[in-house]
């Protein structure tokens, strides 16, 4: 690939064309916001001039609802030999193109499973994608030399191409981000009216889980858009599940004994099944999930602080497999938790400790 144009110039479509920059392809960059696109181009993605002729590839990074549209028109215009888009939706675009009577062998749907809470071109970076799922969803129909272009593109985004037919996808993102987004939104709209005094007791677990909620409306009405018919059902069940776990809470306060246990037998059911699930969530580099003990670090927030436990870490041989902060109310301090393999554990509290770290037990 020498030559790319990327239509849409947002987050994705913006870190894209950074990584492909950055690795000698000649990108051109066109957005329905021209200002956007020489945003982009600023920012060192490409230039926001029009090819001469036709490119490589076409890279659509249109919201879901728009897809086909942008596409269709690109496809009329010839910009390209191949094109794909990388929409977090796949079944419904296709649809819609097919519907149009276009020739779709030079067409394939991707989608690189990443992101960020922000969205636009000053958000985007070269290294998005670096280690994350890439969704190629070819047909029959698919052009042996798109499917290339595709691989190509996600070689040099260094990101990982995982082959999935498009109505499969739709149903898997709705599982494991759309879902859940809308999840962590409905969990942090319990705190816009709540009592300050209650929001300052927000810990590192309030934080985790409505983190997400952080998100564009605007970006995410139309990702849902596109695919609300499997997050309905998702949310169903969820729905489900709450229900009986209200009438599990309500017969806990029961003064019967045998409504009691049948209470706790119904929250104990409900945590198991969440322990169950988190467990499939695949760990570090996307193997298996590991046990890793926890060295807890108590530190000031001062410049630094950081970098000198890393270096401490190294010094005594141990690798930090994961690190999580939580900030301390009202304190400028917090706890560092790093996550090491077990039997690293006593060797780095024991080297911390002697570098003068306070380690919490």
């Amino acid at each position: 690939m020498r030559t790319a144009l990327v239509i849409g110039t947002g987050l994705i479509g913006t870190s894209a064309a950074l990584a492909l920059a950055q690795r000698g392809v000649v990108v051109h960059l066109e957005d329905h916001d021209p200002e956007q696109a020489r945003t982009a181009a600023a920012l060192g993605a490409g230039t926001d001039e029009a090819p001469a002729g036709p490119v490589d590839l076409a890279v659509i990074a249109a919201p879901p609802a728009h897809v086909a549209a942008v596409l269709a028109d690109a496809m009329r215009r010839e910009v390209a030999r191949g094109y794909l888009d990388v929409a977090s939706v796949k079944g419904g675009p296709r649809r819609e193109l097919e519907a149009l009577g276009l020739d779709l062998s030079a067409y394939l749907g991707t989608h690189p499973m990443s992101g960020r809470e922000k969205s636009g071109p000053l958000a985007a970076t070269g290294d998005l994608f670096e280690g994350r799922p890439w969704v190629l969803t070819p047909t029959r129909d698919t052009d042996t030399e798109v499917l290339n272009l595709a691989l190509e593109l996600v070689s040099h985004c260094r990101a990982v191409p995982v082959v999935m037919d498009a109505d499969a996808h739709d149903r898997a993102v709705a599982l494991v981000s759309h879902m859940p987004h809308l999840v962590s939104s409905l969990v942090a709209a319990r705190l816009e009216n709540a009592e300050e005094a209650a929001v300052r007791l927000c810990g590192q677990g309030i934080r985790d889980v409505t983190r997400i909620a952080a998100s564009d409306p605007r970006m995410w009405i139309d990702i849902l858009s596109a695919n609300p018919g499997p997050v309905a059902d998702l949310l169903t069940d969820v729905a489900a599940d709450l229900d009986e776990t209200v009438r599990a809470l309500r017969a806990l306060q029961s003064a019967d004994d045998v409504k009691r246990r049948e209470g706790t037998s119904g929250i104990e059911d409900v945590l198991r099944r969440g322990n169950a699930g988190q467990v499939r969530v695949p760990g570090k580099h996307g193997a298996a999930p590991r046990v890793y003990e926890v060295v807890a670090v108590l530190i000031d927030d001062q410049p630094g602080q950081l970098a000198r436990i890393f270096a401490d870490a190294g010094r005594a041989g141990v690798n930090i497999e994961d690190v999580r902060i939580e900030h301390a109310t009202g304190q400028q301090a917090g706890l560092v938790q790093l996550m090491v393999e077990p039997k690293s554990a006593p060797t780095l509290s024991a080297s911390l400790r002697e570098r003068g770290w306070a380690i919490r037990q």
